[in-house]
């Protein structure tokens, strides 16, 4: 008979996602998750199965918390709303004290060895998934004549997830919200009128 787990899963998964998001995929060894999630190897095991599936699921925690503004920005009623918004919360989010600089999607394993190829790709999927959402949003756009009909979805959505994630760089750099806030006031004077 299976003894009941001694600790609380979705606590030690919230300190596993602080110490991936602070230190990338790679960089945090199995003794860091441990200590941080007070839990032994087993534990872990047990309850995660191993390392990348606590990857996993850390990252969906990520999507549902820290990055769940970006989801909800999808929900704005233009196009511009929706970048300002998505922009906005992201500034939030890479200034907050309270967690890590930077984003996870976009540091967590970028520099990786081949171990971690399954990884690498899983984040540049869900990457992609955010750009595909954010391309779906700006066709309604365009077809509500909420963009100009000579917009191109595709490119805006791979521009405004090339300045978030490049406003991701900078603040893991040690750019701030007064520094964020000039690159997306720039990056706001190329989008395209109405239509």
């Amino acid at each position: 008979m299976a003894r009941p787990r001694m600790f609380d899963v979705d606590e030690a998964l919230d300190r596993a996602l602080r110490v991936f998001w602070r230190k990338g995929y790679e960089g945090t060894s199995l003794a860091d998750l441990t200590k941080v999630m007070r839990i032994n190897r087993p534990s872990l095991y047990a309850a995660f199965g191993n390392k990348e599936g606590l990857f996993r699921r850390a990252l969906d925690r990520y999507a549902e918390g820290p990055a769940a503004f970006a989801r909800e920005a999808l929900a704005a009623p233009t196009a511009r709303a929706v970048v300002e918004r998505l922009w906005s919360g992201t500034i939030d989010q890479l200034t907050d004290p309270r967690t890590p600089r930077g984003c996870l999607l976009v540091q967590g394993a970028l520099a990786c060895g081949d171990a971690a190829e399954s990884i690498r790709r899983e984040l540049a999927a869900r990457r992609s998934a955010g750009v595909a959402a954010l391309r779906e949003r700006f066709e309604r756009a365009v077809a509500e004549g909420d963009l100009p009909a000579g917009a191109d979805p595709e490119d805006l959505a791979r521009f405004v997830a090339a300045v978030t994630h490049g406003m991701s760089v900078q603040a893991a750099g040690g750019a701030g919200r007064d520094e964020l806030e000039r690159v997306v006031r720039m990056a706001l004077r190329a989008w395209p009128a109405p239509g």
